[in-house]
This record gives C-alpha cells, sequence and structure tokens, in this order.
C-alpha cells in the first residue's frame, strides 16, 4: 500500500467526530491541527458541573452491539473499565407510568388492545429484519407505520413519540428514521448476543475525553481549544500547499492544505460563504431537531426506570432518563441523576425561554407524573440548549445529502447528517469517521477535486 503524502490538515470541531478524524489521520502520517471553538473537548459528548459532580451534558449509553466505539475504547485502554446493566423501561401513558420491560408487561400494557399489540410487536419485529432501508426513504414514517401498525396504534402509540423527537417536523420524517432507532436496539440480538446490556465507563465521558486527548496529542496532533473559526478560504486558482486560509474570530489566520468542517450544515454553509449556490441549496436543505435538555441531581431517585417514554402530550419534556438506573449511585456521591430531554426545532421560540421558566415547568410537570416527587430534593438543576443536534431523515434523503467534498479545493464538510442509514449516536459517530477517512485520504492526493453540484459520496455505513 502506497503511504499517502503527508499534508497539513485542520479538523474543525473537537467533538467525537473531529478527534477521531484526527486520530486516523494522524496514524497514517498526517499532519494535523484540531479547532475547537469551546474551552473544552467533545462536542455533544461534553461533561460539566452538577453541584461538586462533573458528569455528561447529555445522556449517553453503550450497547453490547456498538463495536466501534467499544473498538475505540480499546484502543484507548478504558474497554475493560465498561459496566454492564440490563435496565427496566416505562411508558407514562394516560397519566399513569407502566412497566414495559419485557414481554409479559408489554401484553399487559393497558393503553393498548391485543390487536394492537400484535400489530406493534409485528412492526417492530418487521423492521428489525429490513437490511434495504432506503426504499425506507421513499415512504414517509407516519404512512409507514400506519400501513403496518394501524391507524389506532398509530395515533396512541407511534405518533406521541415521533412528535416528542421531531415535533411537526415528522410529517417530513421517511420510515428509515424509525427503522434506524429499532435496528440499533435490535442490534444485540442480531449478532446473538443473549442479553441486551446498556453499559456505561465509570467517570463517564468526562474520562474517555481526557484520555482520548491525552493520546491525541501524544500522537502529535495540535490541539487548540477556544479557537473560533470564523470564515475558511479556497482559491480556485490557488495550486500551492497552504491554499486553505482559515480565519479566527480574533483576527488570526492559518493556511492548511486540506480543511475538514465537522460543524452542523447551517454552521459549514456561515463559515464557508464560497460555495456554490448549488451546494449552500443542498446544505440548507438539512433539517434539524435542536435539544433543551435539563439535567437535575436529586437526593431521592424518580423511579426504577432507565428510560420513559411518554406518550401524553401534555407532558413539557420528550422522556425521563434515570441515568442512576444504569450507574452507580456511588459515582454521584450516592446522589440520583436525571435527564428530561426536550426535542425542538431550532427556530422553536422555547429556545428564548429563560432558565427559571423551564425549570418551574419541568418541575409541575414531574411533580403530576410522580406524586412522591419533592422540589426540595433537589440539588442541582441546569439547562443545555443544542440548536442542531439531529438531522432529520426526510424522503429521499440519501440522495440529496451534498457531497462531502466540496468546489472548494482542499475543504470538505462531513458531519453526523451523513449518517445515512443509522441513528445519531457515539457508535454511528466513530463509525462515520472510519469510512471516510480512507475517502478524504483519496481526494486529498488529487491535485483539483473532481466536483459536481449533483454527485454525493455515498459513505457506506
Amino acid at each position: 500500500m502506497v503511504q499517502p503524502a503527508v499534508k497539513h490538515w485542520a479538523i474543525v470541531g473537537g467533538g467525537i467526530l473531529g478527534m477521531v478524524l484526527a486520530h486516523r489521520l494522524v496514524q497514517q502520517g498526517q499532519q494535523v491541527t484540531l479547532l475547537e471553538s469551546a474551552p473544552e473537548l467533545g462536542g455533544l459528548a461534553s461533561a460539566w458541573t452538577l453541584a461538586d459532580l462533573v458528569w455528561d451534558r447529555h445522556y449517553h449509553v453503550t450497547l453490547l452491539s456498538d463495536f466501534h466505539l467499544r473498538s475505540l475504547l480499546q484502543e484507548l485502554g478504558l474497554e475493560q473499565e465498561m459496566r454492564w446493566v440490563e435496565t427496566k423501561t416505562g411508558c407514562y401513558s394516560n397519566g399513569r407510568l407502566y412497566s414495559v420491560s419485557n414481554a409479559i408487561e408489554f401484553l399487559q400494557f393497558p393503553p393498548l388492545g391485543w390487536i394492537d399489540k400484535l400489530r406493534l410487536g409485528w412492526t417492530i419485529l418487521y423492521a428489525s429484519k429490513i437490511r434495504d432501508w432506503r426504499r425506507l426513504e421513499q415512504i414517509s414514517v407516519s404512512e409507514w407505520l400506519m400501513r403496518w401498525s394501524g391507524r389506532r396504534t398509530f395515533q396512541k402509540f407511534w405518533l406521541p413519540l415521533l412528535r416528542s423527537k421531531l415535533g411537526e417536523n415528522y410529517h417530513q420524517a421517511s420510515a428509515a428514521f424509525i427503522w434506524a432507532i429499532i435496528a440499533r436496539l435490535y442490534a444485540a440480538r442480531r449478532t446473538g448476543l443473549k442479553k441486551e446490556l446498556f453499559g456505561y465507563l465509570p467517570g463517564g465521558y468526562a474520562r474517555l475525553l481526557a484520555r482520548f486527548a491525552t493520546v491525541l496529542q501524544e500522537e502529535g496532533v495540535d490541539l487548540r481549544l477556544g479557537h473560533r473559526v470564523e470564515q475558511v478560504r479556497s482559491s480556485l486558482r490557488n495550486l500551492q500547499p497552504g491554499q486553505v486560509e482559515i480565519l479566527f474570530s480574533d483576527r488570526a489566520s492559518m493556511q492548511f492544505d486540506q480543511v475538514v468542517l465537522t460543524t452542523p450544515a447551517p454552521v459549514a454553509t456561515r463559515l464557508c460563504p464560497d460555495l456554490s449556490l448549488a451546494e449552500q441549496d443542498r446544505l440548507q436543505q438539512i433539517q434539524y431537531q435542536g435539544i433543551i435538555c435539563a439535567s437535575i441531581l436529586l437526593k431521592r431517585p424518580l423511579s426504577r426506570f432507565y428510560v420513559t417514554n411518554i406518550t401524553d402530550t401534555w407532558v413539557p419534556f420528550t422522556g425521563v432518563i434515570e441515568m442512576t438506573t444504569l450507574v452507580d449511585p456511588q459515582e454521584f456521591g450516592g446522589r440520583f441523576l436525571v435527564y428530561l430531554p426536550k426535542y425542538v426545532a431550532p427556530d422553536d421560540p422555547v429556545f428564548n425561554w429563560s432558565d427559571p421558566d423551564l425549570k418551574k415547568t419541568f418541575i409541575s410537570a414531574l411533580q403530576i407524573m410522580y406524586p412522591d416527587f419533592d422540589p426540595k430534593d433537589i440539588l442541582s438543576f441546569q439547562i443545555s440548549r443544542v440548536k442542531y443536534v439531529l438531522a432529520i431523515s426526510t424522503l429521499n434523503y440519501s440522495q440529496r445529502l451534498p457531497d462531502i467534498h466540496t468546489s472548494l479545493p482542499g475543504v470538505s464538510i462531513v458531519n453526523s447528517a451523513h449518517i445515512t442509514n443509522g441513528t445519531l449516536n457515539v457508535n454511528e459517530t466513530v463509525q462515520l469517521a472510519e469510512n471516510v477517512v480512507p475517502i478524504l485520504l483519496q481526494r486529498s492526493q488529487q491535485l483539483i477535486p473532481a466536483y459536481s453540484s449533483s454527485a454525493t459520496t455515498e459513505v457506506k455505513l
């Protein structure tokens, strides 16, 4: 195998995607600078402090079948420390909390009749067997679910869950959206694993990120935190080394041979004003969901469920994720950590709500859902807001996705929107990075990119 010529790469964005790209590129003998605007690495996987506890800003879980993430953890010397736990699932429906952690409990679930449950179970089983996900991009998620589950099950079960994730954007989503979620949850069974265990790393993602940063520095990656990129320029006529210029918010600049932006599509569009109109149009067509996620540190637990799905539309958050049913409470000093996510469109007015207003709304709902909950048990309540989190799998999504290579020589755009046959999680993000590195290296060896505004590089996941 011919070793690729050494070039100086800039990776814009220090989330997991950017870190894995930097890791693999430097392993291929490339010179890499990783640029991150925040004071810490991690992006959506970053940690923060609740009272005196340092833990993940957003909820994450690892499955036994997350082989790409587990392989990375093995490289970092952390995989053997993973702890695996069997958790329970709840559902809040019609003002009541039900356990749906196994087949018997599911069959006893009152909101659905026997026929509804059979059709729901068949839908999930059928989806788990589908391999040709592309044909699901051609039909809306609501039409597909009603076809297999029936209108009643759709209205009582699927629609509230779709709205909790996508809001009214569920009208735009294809059946591939729900397939990706089901496929991941059933991956463990497909790989022959006997139990569907959830895993976590003691110390959370803060520990993973700290170890990863150390490894990157040891490998020679130039980590630059607090470096906010304002613009990326590349001349179509300048074919000399250092052809791509990055301008920073402090008016400083750097030159690179290759630049890879891992930012969401709207941010990438703003940073690269010289993209063609066709490229800008494709990037702008990607529809995102954002998230408002409350982290609550409590004196007492709420329930015994790791995830509580919510079908009652009056509840102001998507679900309840109780991390201490997964993570040993001793990790949190005998306290209990709960996440309350709310998925909304980037332009939703709720992003402008103050923290006190959101806190009051969320706590009021918890008091109704959990009669034993006492607001005095709250030790810390913090809110994270991220406008561009999840790219929605719209109809024919993969066919309309922009090429990762742009018309600007030396400039590529790779982000979570390029996860075409999966759902956003850390394992899929690692896999995306692993798969695009050979593509990026191959193109970097060419003098002029063979660009077509209608071409799409398929990243096979």
